[in-house]
């Protein structure tokens, strides 16, 4: 248990960390060179997958197939592909009308997103300590903001707050759905198929989305090897992200995942003290401590299930016989109580084989004594017939007289 819970929490913060690269990545790309192209940088990474994951289901044989994939479930994909893309693009696009504190805030909204759909779709049920352990990671998050506010760095827009808080709420519910899909692709399919078709259609849309919008802003990059670089570092850091998180929500659940990812802006800060010059605040420690403390303690509570509530399967039902764990009194116990084995009928009825046993006996002397009435009437019939043609005693002697008397005539 120690061991698992510990891995999921490396993991968790494995995952965290490959954010916060993805986001030192693009703040450098934004703040130096002046490239804001979050499609252009988004179809690098959905290519890749594409020519990894997608690739992999062409060799692919049976059901697992691209063909019997695209045939049977391809429209589902389309549709997460199109949820995917549109969750990266509008976390990025609100930045340009609201503030950083803003966005981190209500990108929060993910995680009671998550529940929700969760308990809806996937039957997850979750616990008082459940909802506990979220409410201390979100004031962890509360925390960091604060210290951001504190320190003066409330970077970002204002100039539509109203629209940028609405992309974030969107892309928050965006970015549920996506985990929810995911989650269940890999737990009931699997996590080829998930990202191969997530890497098909991301690719298509992406591509699509970023010759419309932003043809512009890639004409105007001034292309060098160090841009080059963090293209490919940002590109790298998302693809080992996607390839990686469906290994951990299989393990956990996508609601424990974005969890352990609130510390993602933990760390880009930390980061950003040694490259950006950020001022550092204590609260950004007790806002990690808070985080894994209710990244923990949601691990460690078992999450019920409607399935757990089912009631059980009558054919496992034991009888109220007494328990044997000697192989002898087993033994034993299985020859006395043979003839009395219970079975139990879909309609709850109990009914022993005993009982059928005595039913079956019963029908058998019944006919024994059909049997036996008819012999005797048989035996009644002769004695009848005898009797109305025999002679008496005395008829008896005088017939042998007769008989002896003629045998002597003819001697």
């Amino acid at each position: 248990m120690l061991q698992q819970l510990v891995r999921t929490v490396l993991l968790g913060q494995g995952l965290a960390a490959l954010i916060c690269g993805t986001a030192v990545s693009s703040q450098y790309l934004a703040s130096e060179f002046h490239v804001n192209t979050p499609m252009a940088q988004s179809v690098l990474n959905y290519a890749l997958l594409c020519a990894t994951y997608t690739t992999m289901l062409l060799f692919t044989t049976g059901d697992g197939h691209i063909l019997q994939v695209l045939k049977n479930r391809g429209w589902k994909y389309l549709l997460l592909g199109l949820v995917d893309v549109q969750a990266n693009y509008t976390v990025v696009k609100a930045y340009q009308y609201t503030s950083l504190t803003s966005v981190q805030l209500l990108d929060c909204f993910v995680v009671p997103m998550l529940m929700v759909l969760s308990w809806w779709f996937l039957k997850t049920r979750y616990t008082v300590m459940h909802c506990v352990a979220v409410c201390v990671c979100l004031l962890g998050v509360g925390a960091m903001v604060g210290a951001d506010i504190l320190s003066g760095r409330d970077m970002g827009s204002t100039s539509n707050i109203l629209l940028g808080d609405g992309l974030v709420l969107v892309s928050a519910t965006l970015y549920a759905v996506s985990n929810v899909c995911q989650e269940y692709t890999v737990k009931n399919l699997s996590r080829v198929e998930f990202l191969g078709m997530v890497g098909l259609f991301g690719t298509l849309i992406s591509t699509v989305q970023m010759v419309i919008l932003e043809r512009d802003e890639i004409a105007n990059i001034t292309w060098s090897w160090q841009v080059g670089v963090l293209f490919a570092g940002f590109a790298v850091c998302m693809y080992t992200l996607y390839s990686c998180m469906p290994v951990v929500v299989r393990m956990t659940s996508a609601t424990s995942v974005n969890l352990s990812l609130l510390t993602a802006d933990l760390f880009s800060l930390f980061c950003g003290i040694f490259l950006f010059q950020y001022q550092f605040s204590v609260l950004y420690l007790v806002s990690l401590a808070a985080i894994l403390i209710g990244f923990v303690a949601f691990n460690v509570t078992p999450t019920p299930s409607d399935q757990d509530d089912a009631p059980s399967d009558p054919s496992s039902a034991v009888g109220d016989g007494p328990c044997h764990h000697d192989p002898a009194e087993r033994a034993d116990a299985a020859t006395d109580h043979q003839e009395t084995r219970v079975q139990i009928t879909p309609s709850g009825e109990v009914e022993r084989d005993e009982e059928e046993e005595d039913g079956q006996t019963q029908e058998r002397r019944r006919d024994g004594d059909r049997d036996g009435q008819i012999h005797r009437r048989r035996d009644d019939d002769e004695d009848e017939r005898t009797s109305g043609c025999g002679l008496s005693e005395d008829d008896e002697e005088r017939m042998l007289r007769f008989v002896a008397a003629g045998r002597g005539t003819r001697m």
